[in-house]
């Protein structure tokens, strides 16, 4: 058994840096910190007094992994607050990118940062160089998988990562449809490559049962990252508008990140692939569905490690929505819609990669940012985090501390948590009372 503190300096394979301390006495954890450690970088204060039209794209910069997320959630905030309405051209193509954010950003998750716990090693540079090897082979349909999520983005939003295209009602430049022949053959080529890592992470067993809640958003009547309504385990619709009634912020001392719990009650929930297959399995691509349905039956589940087989059963919705929006759209050349000056609030909440993603923007007469909110997935899931945590240690203290280590960091990387690029080993000090 342990008895003292249990530091891990910073957790490796994840998007960013963070670090865990663990407090035992007694044979039991008695605190347990998750502390995230990347600076505040305020920039939702430096878009105050900018105009609305700017907003959007700078606070795509909030993060490069999920740069659309964060543009298309401002997109739909400031278009909310001005009453702007979509066409429905700009919504088909909204949504394509989007599929191509979600392949490109869970691939790289799945295939680079939880591929090496799967096949038992520390790296992707460890898997054997030889063409037959299962890993290898997993390895190459990654960087096929990757490439094409940054590739749709790049035809229809000008860039994977901070995009030239979108605007605020529409696009700056409409997409080539010339270049759709190309996507289309490639999403249907890959679809036995994502079919073969789906079977992948289905056979990677691992468990721990988690108490919490789930949110995410539901559209009802299809599997959709954009739009819907958000909805909680006890099947309750959350009105976008008052998304700050029902999500309460809590101070993290030690941590650079605040927590949020759901209503005053204070229950820790999650939100990701987990929260969105648990709800929405129902409403995936009829083809999605009938290829993946032999996996489908753990959803709903509470067991974290399955959020790793949702973003890949997630991969292929997104190929298999991308098809069909781009065999069937008829492309004209649209303007942006035009832009008033106008008071008022507007909130856009999307799924991005890691969870549900929310930005407030307030507006004034001229068309000035006045106030700007913004709340992202990571924060949300950090409460979580700590109590899983809690949990398992609590449970397998009695393990040789280089497998808590190795365990806490799978768990941690089940969540997908995103906070910068990482590229830190990991440090442990071990502290003895």
């Amino acid at each position: 058994m342990h008895s003292g503190n249990i530091t891990i300096e910073n957790i490796t394979k994840i998007e960013g840096t963070a670090g865990v301390e663990v407090t035992i006495e007694n044979d039991k954890v008695t605190d347990l910190k998750f502390i995230i450690k990347d600076y505040r970088r305020f920039y939702t204060e430096a878009v105050l007094g900018k105009p609305y039209i700017a907003s959007p794209s700078f606070l795509s910069r909030i993060c490069g992994t999920c740069s659309v997320a964060h543009l298309f959630a401002s997109l739909e905030a400031i278009e909310k607050s001005q009453d702007i309405v979509l066409t429905e051209q700009t919504r088909l193509l909204r949504r394509v990118a989007y599929d191509g954010l979600m392949i490109r950003d869970h691939a790289l998750h799945l295939y680079f940062f939880v591929l090496p716990d799967v096949l038992g090693i520390d790296s992707i540079l460890d898997i054997p160089d030889t063409h037959d090897d299962p890993g290898h082979i997993l390895l190459h349909d990654s960087f096929d998988i990757k490439k094409l999520g940054t590739d749709i983005t790049d035809v229809i939003i000008g860039a994977a990562i901070h995009a030239p295209y979108p605007t605020v009602g529409g696009f700056l430049r409409t997409p080539d449809p010339a270049k759709f022949p190309a996507l289309i053959e490639r999403l249907e080529k890959i679809r036995p490559q994502v079919l073969r890592g789906i079977k992948t992470f289905y056979d990677y067993k691992q468990e721990l049962l988690s108490d919490a809640d789930f949110l995410c958003l539901r559209n009802g009547t299809s599997f959709d990252f954009i739009e819907g309504e958000i909805t909680n385990s006890d099947g309750k619709a959350i009105t976008e508008s008052n998304f700050h009634d029902f999500l309460k912020s809590v101070v993290v001392p030690y941590s650079q990140s605040e927590g949020y719990v759901f209503s005053d009650q204070h229950d820790n929930y999650l939100v990701g692939s987990l929260a969105r297959l648990n709800f929405n399995k129902d409403l995936l691509n009829p083809r999605t569905k009938a290829d993946v349905q032999e996996y489908l039956s753990v959803f709903p589940s509470r067991n974290v490690h399955h959020n790793n087989l949702a973003q890949a059963i997630e991969i292929l919705q997104c190929v298999d929505d991308a098809l069909d929006v781009l065999k069937n759209i008829k492309i004209v050349d649209e303007k942006p819609v035009k832009m008033p000056k106008k008071a008022g609030t507007g909130v856009g909440v999307v799924e991005a990669p890691r969870g549900t993603l929310y930005h407030m923007a307030r507006v004034n007469e001229k068309g000035m940012i006045e106030d700007y909110d913004v709340i992202v997935p990571t924060s949300q899931n950090q409460i979580n985090i700590e109590k899983d945590l809690k949990k398992y240690f609590n449970a397998n203290l009695d393990k040789p501390e280089d497998v808590l280590r190795v365990e806490a960091e799978k768990i941690i990387r089940a969540y997908d948590p995103c906070m910068s690029c990482a590229t830190n080993f990991l440090k442990i000090d071990w502290i003895r009372k």
